[in-house]
């Protein structure tokens, strides 16, 4: 899930690059925080002769200490969404039996550099990209249905990141008024506000990237009771993991990043057949603000429903009404 498109030419050149997997990886040579700890071992001491001045330095600004080795594969990927940023737009394998969409649908879900929204691949990129990451028993048939289940996934998650921000953009202290009424009356309180014309700032989605080999610890710990209670929880591990990057815009004009994490669930189908996907977002927990307001959202529906405040708010509806 979550392959948005971006071109080569939008990439911000200070942009961070992922982690190698693998610690004996080599980073990209371009990134400014590991060349400036890097130094290159000094030659043994030796006197340069005195008419030969280029080689009065053993280091020069510039050189490479591995010329011949060619970038990494990590160095060539897209920052902000970690695929290849040449994927073509046109069939490229023989084994493609069908003509694939070309058309690239526009999200919903804001840029974070200004520039519009995300575009979703095309059914054939999408079919390129799987190919070059070795899915090739794909049939190219099924593509198109997939692009479509694809795209509706992410735009629901970013309901459910808008929910979030909705709740904590204006801080810790209104999120809690408004997570102390229940979910449903969090949602009320935030139509409410619109209709005032009390309108936040949107949030922007920066990046993301795809972790589908490195489970959270909630679906860890859910997959450990899973084991150990089978008969109260389903063995259902997330089939997908995205980290998405948001930009969160205060009232006083500061912003700052949070990082939300996704599992994505796939259900029984329906009687019709139809697929049916869950989708857990929350932020992740990077500190204390976060954790507060992962606490605040369960425990306040928790204690409105315990506390009897949706029997009270249905009471003073009835009587709202019987006054009327």
């Amino acid at each position: 899930m979550g392959w948005f498109w971006t071109d080569a030419t939008a990439v911000p050149t200070s942009a961070p690059h992922p982690l190698p997997r693998s610690s004996s990886s080599e980073p990209p040579p371009s990134c400014p925080m590991h060349n400036s700890s890097r130094k290159p071992t000094p030659p043994p001491a030796q006197l340069p002769p005195a008419n030969d001045k280029e080689s009065a330095c053993p280091y020069k600004p510039g050189e490479s200490e591995t010329p011949t080795a060619s970038p990494s594969y990590i160095s060539k990927l897209n920052p902000l969404n970690y695929m290849p940023s040449n994927i073509s737009n046109v069939k490229e394998s023989t084994s493609q039996a069908v003509i694939l969409p070309l058309e690239r649908e526009a999200s919903t879900i804001p840029r974070g550099d200004g520039t519009g929204t995300w575009e979703y691949p095309s059914p054939q990129q999408m079919y390129n990209a799987m190919l070059r990451k070795g899915y090739t028993d794909t049939p190219a048939e099924h593509v198109e249905s997939m692009v479509a289940v694809h795209n509706f996934l992410n735009e629901g998650a970013w309901e459910e990141i808008k929910g979030w921000e909705q709740r904590f953009g204006r801080g810790l202290s209104a999120g809690w008024d408004a997570c102390r009424k229940g979910e449903e009356g969090a949602i009320m309180e935030a139509m409410r506000r619109v209709r005032r014309g009390e309108v936040d700032a949107e949030p922007k989605l920066l990046r993301f990237m795809g972790r589908p080999n490195e489970p959270t610890p909630k679906a860890r710990m859910l997959g450990f009771m899973a084991w150990l209670y089978p008969s109260q929880f389903p063995d259902n591990p997330p089939f997908d993991r995205h980290d998405w990057f948001v930009q969160r815009q205060h009232a006083n004009g500061e912003s700052r990043e949070v990082r939300y994490v996704i599992d994505y669930y796939s259900g029984p189908p329906e009687p019709t057949g139809e697929p049916v996907f869950f989708l857990d977002v929350r932020p992740a927990v990077d500190g204390p603000t976060a954790a507060c307001e992962r606490m605040m959202r369960w425990g306040g529906d928790v204690w409105y429903k315990a506390s009897g405040g949706s029997v009270r708010e249905e009471l003073a509806r009835h009587k709202q009404a019987g006054g009327r």
